[in-house]
């Protein structure tokens, strides 16, 4: 694999480039050079992508989901013996440490194997009927071609999921990958293609997102669409399929709590939400942002994370001892000072960070603001960054109500010892996710997915695969 790809589509079995040539280029994070170039779809493009779709789907969709799963295992595999290469990949384009990218290639074929799994068991029902010689049959089916767009900060996590289920149901799919970081999820889509999918299943295309959501969303072949990203370009895509009846799956922005009560191991909740905070420079949508602290600890936690905070190393992500690279783009920069400068105005102080660091790269401080009041708007706006904002509480019924006050209900975090509270906290707030003195989100086999404007429909666990099935009753007489 050369040092970085000039990334091509993938168009019925085809790595090609686009129709006129015209070409992104794709920039470095962490000194803001030119690696490579990506392909940028025309409507041409699209229009050859759709109509493989439609007859991919008329071979996939026959295959029996044994075999199915025999070929997605054997992808899986590929994956995996090719994840230091792509991890090296992912680096150059998204910035993460190499270390945090090799695990997501990991991840992914953990998933891949998951969803093989799963093609295996898309059961359907015998329901009991009201009459002698009737059967009443549900089958479930494959619903059909499928759009997917997915974001830049987990390029290879957030095709995979969309791109293993698809497969896994018998349906063919068009994925519309990230034009900062391509490189990395046309490196997973030829682990299937190499494994013995066939090539007009999987089409893969860059360009304008909106351009190319328009045109995919509205067009009869398309019969399913999944996206993950921001809440407002969520609703717009979700409105446009329901204009046309499409069936959809919405992972959409967080503004997720962490609550830390009076009896909680003070120490390990300060250390597990630090490496979970500046994961990914705090690029992902699950990441704890409010860090809701009980009075009698607040200043023990505010200290102990902190400190953890400050043991960060920000750099390169090929640079060997980095723990936290550069955020993906140059826009979420401003977006940071802004978010700041605007909390500082309103009393917050700043414990540790603050800053952009050098001018070169998009490297940002992990920050630690205290004092975060409800009118900051850091409070209300999804930072998506390494900021993370504190602010105490008394009573459960008050971190509940803070908890639920935003419409945002992705993933939330607790830490406590006390049964009660945890099980109050379980029934009482609003999410899609939580998990209780630990890191438990994420995992294949468990669910994925938010609430209200964190979008619907879940990404992982047994639920995810039903999203791209149409359920058809058959009833039978006399046969």
């Amino acid at each position: 694999m050369a040092e970085y790809p000039n990334v091509q589509l993938h168009i019925a079995g085809e790595w090609r480039d686009a129709d006129g040539g015209r070409r992104i280029d794709v920039l470095n994070p962490a000194n803001e050079e030119v690696v490579g170039t990506v392909a940028h779809a025309s409507i041409k493009d699209l229009d050859a992508a759709l109509d493989a779709a439609e007859r991919g789907f008329a071979k996939w969709r026959k295959v029996a989901p044994y075999d199915r799963s025999k070929v997605m295992r054997k992808a899986g595999d590929l994956l995996r013996s090719r994840a230091d290469a792509i991890a090296r990949l992912m680096t150059l384009e998204q910035g993460k440490p190499l270390d945090q990218a090799k695990m997501e290639v990991l991840a992914g074929a953990d998933i891949i194997d998951w969803f093989a799994e799963e093609a295996r068991r898309t059961y359907g029902q015998v329901i009991p009927a009201r009459g002698e010689g009737i059967y009443q049959l549900a089958i479930k089916e494959p619903i059909g071609p499928v759009a997917a767009f997915t974001p830049w900060n987990f390029p290879i996590n957030q095709v995979v999921r969309k791109l293993s289920a698809a497969l896994a149901a018998g349906c063919s799919i068009i994925v519309k990958a990230p034009e900062e970081t391509p490189a990395s999820p046309a490196e997973l889509i030829k682990c299937f293609l190499d494994a013995g999918i066939p090539g007009d299943v999987i089409g893969l295309v860059y360009g304008v997102p909106s351009e190319i959501s328009s045109y995919l969303i509205a067009h009869p072949t398309i019969r399913k669409v999944t996206f993950t990203g921001s809440t407002p370009i969520g609703k717009m895509l979700a409105g446009m399929a329901g204009q046309h009846m499409k069936r959809v799956t919405m992972e959409l922005g967080g503004h997720a709590p962490a609550m830390i009560f009076d009896d909680a191991d003070v120490e390990l909740a300060a250390k597990t939400l630090a490496m979970a905070k500046f994961r990914n420079a705090g690029q992902v949508c699950v990441s704890p942002t409010r860090f809701l602290v009980q009075e009698k600890v607040y200043d023990q936690f505010v200290t102990s994370f902190t400190a953890h905070a400050k043991t960060i190393k920000v750099g390169d992500g090929l640079a060997e001892g980095t723990t936290m690279g550069p955020m993906a783009n140059e826009r979420r920069v401003p977006v940071m000072e802004t978010l700041i400068a605007d909390a500082r105005s309103k009393g917050a102080e700043i414990t540790t960070g603050g800053n952009r660091i050098g001018n070169k790269g998009y490297f940002f401080e992990p920050t630690v603001i205290t004092g975060a009041t409800t009118d900051m708007r850091a409070m209300n706006e999804e930072p998506f960054g390494p900021v993370a904002l504190m602010r105490s509480f008394k009573t459960l019924d008050e971190v509940v109500t803070e908890a639920n006050r935003l419409p945002f209900g992705l993933a939330s975090y607790a830490f406590t010892t006390s049964g009660k509270t945890a099980q109050q906290l379980a029934a009482g707030v609003e999410v899609g996710m939580m998990t209780i003195n630990h890191l438990g989100l994420a995992l294949p086999e468990v669910p994925f997915g938010g609430v209200r404007d964190s979008g619907y429909g879940t990404e992982g666990g047994s639920e995810a695969i039903d999203a791209y099935l149409n359920v058809k009753f058959v009833s039978q007489f006399g046969l």
